[in-house]
């Protein structure tokens, strides 16, 4: 069967490799059907991510159908649809306890920790998987794992519809938590250098773009808000030198939620936040989100399919990554379909 890996930083390949055997307890058989291919999987590819081993399948948003299923196993059954959560927990652990299983001491990824989804079929814990309408679109299934990433972060920051949420950047990060942040009717604002993906922004509901390089963000935003500013900030776009921005043009008691993997430091003015009052919280991965944004999928609260600006035959995966890092302006999301 067909899998995409990265054998070591820079060689990426799509290989023939042994089909996995029967699940066993509490497991499940997926054939993938499509999958998408996140910033995380580009930093993979390049070495840069410095959770994974290698060689490593890759691949954590995919969607497929269950082909047979492990003793134990109840809810699923062969024929359903489902898409996987691609955080795999240990549940006894401190943060597992306090209900922040994807920050589990344990923590294990599908395609960063362990093999991913960019293959034919896998073995997966039942309780990673999550049923999908047989309506439902496999290449808009395989989208709730990036809607998740929204949902978690803006649960972090907490989101009303009596905020304002500027989003730094509008790549498909921004724009999955713009979707959800309009979805709970807050007003935003979203800030990118590329004129593109601001269009993009217009196009899924941003009240305002602002076009960093040519307009100035704090002067934009100074009005919001009764002149206060935000009240969340979302950093998007992992440029750690945005946090000291966000922190002076926030609202008093504005939260602004973090993102972004770099460890690059930054300087940030305490006084600033304890001024306001501000609240940092960090987000990573999602927390059990996934069936949430299904429903909101399934009821047409979120119609994302439009994200999907080109689509690969998975053997084609080496054009896919080349097309996104030489033309990223054409690009929000790609995907790539298996047993095609």
């Amino acid at each position: 069967m067909l899998a995409i890996s990265v054998q070591s930083p820079n060689h990426l390949e799509a290989r023939e490799v042994a089909a996995p055997g029967a699940p066993e307890v509490g497991e499940v058989l997926l054939r993938t059907v499509r999958a998408g291919i996140c910033g995380s999987d580009l930093h993979i590819l390049h070495g840069s991510n410095p959770f994974a081993r290698y060689p490593r399948v890759i691949g954590h948003e995919f969607a497929g159908i269950i082909e047979a299923v492990g003793a134990g196993v109840e809810g699923l059954a062969p024929g359903n649809h489902v898409v996987v959560d691609p955080v795999v927990s240990c549940g006894h652990c401190y943060a597992c306890r306090v209900g922040r299983s994807n920050v589990c001491g344990n923590l294990e990824v599908f395609g960063v920790h362990r093999d991913g989804g960019f293959r034919d079929r896998l073995l997966v814990p039942a309780i990673n998987c999550v049923k999908v309408p047989d309506s439902m679109p496999f290449e808009v299934a395989a989208l709730a794992e990036p809607f998740s990433i929204a949902a978690n972060v803006l649960s972090r920051t907490g989101i009303s519809a009596g905020d304002t949420v500027l989003i730094y950047g509008a790549g498909t990060v921004g724009l999955t938590v713009l979707q959800v942040a309009k979805l709970h009717g807050a007003r935003c604002l979203i800030a990118d250098i590329d004129a593109a993906r601001l269009e993009w922004a217009r196009n899924f509901g941003a009240d305002v773009t602002i076009h960093s390089r040519e307009q100035s963000v704090p002067e934009i935003v100074k009005d919001e808000n009764e002149g206060l500013g935000p009240t969340v900030i979302i950093d998007g776009a992992g440029i750690p030198a945005l946090l000291e921005e966000a922190c002076r043009i926030a609202s008093p008691a504005g939260r602004i939620g973090l993102l972004g993997f770099s460890p690059a430091p930054c300087n940030i003015s305490q006084q600033e936040i304890v001024k306001k009052e501000l609240t940092l919280v960090g987000s990573r991965l999602n927390r059990k989100f996934l069936p949430q944004v299904v429903s909101w999928l399934a009821e047409g609260k979120l119609s994302p399919a439009a994200m999907i600006t080109q689509t690969f035959a998975a053997r084609e995966a080496r054009t896919a990554f080349d097309l996104i890092e030489t033309r990223p302006q054409d690009t929000i999301k790609v995907q790539l379909a298996f047993g095609e």
